[in-house]
């Protein structure tokens, strides 16, 4: 038998919350996962996370703290203890700017290389067995938009 939820207030849900919670909990199992495999390789998530920025930097930009800082979400402060840190364990090291000479730039280790290979396979095979259900979950948060279809979503 099914239990009933109960409400002794007189608030009401947000539409949508529903699917709002289980979207977040689906990118949360997948951020669980990458902190679990990434401190099983014996580095923390967030230096994993500091080799994919590094590695992924696109043509013409250049791997600054600056950079690292805006895509990891962090102070520029913290992008410096991070790198700190990853330089420390030799996954990353610095290199003179050669057109500003006072700021340096990141590049990858070669165990640094092979750390993130390592990883990069790990986090695909989980995309490949469990990504549909992000998916599903964020279909089912934009489908479910007032006025919203899936077709009329897809053109």
């Amino acid at each position: 038998m099914p239990i009933a939820k109960r409400n002794k207030t007189n608030w009401k849900a947000p539409e949508r919350l529903s699917e709002l919670a289980e979207f977040r909990y689906q990118l949360r199992k997948f951020l669980s996962f990458s902190e679990n495999v990434s401190e099983s390789r014996g580095i923390p998530a967030q230096q994993y996370q500091l080799l994919q920025v590094v590695a992924a930097v696109p043509v013409g930009q250049e791997s600054s703290i600056s950079y690292i800082a805006e895509r990891m979400m962090v102070r520029h402060n913290s992008a410096v203890e991070l790198v700190d840190r990853a330089e420390k364990s030799g996954l990353v090291r610095r290199v003179s700017d050669e057109s500003d000479h006072r700021r340096s730039l990141l590049e990858i280790t070669e165990l640094g290389g092979e750390v993130l290979t390592e990883l990069v396979a790990k986090h695909l095979n989980e995309i490949e067995a469990n990504g549909t259900e992000i998916k599903r979950a964020l279909e089912k948060l934009l489908d479910s938009r007032p006025g919203t279809n899936r077709k009329s979503r897809e053109k």
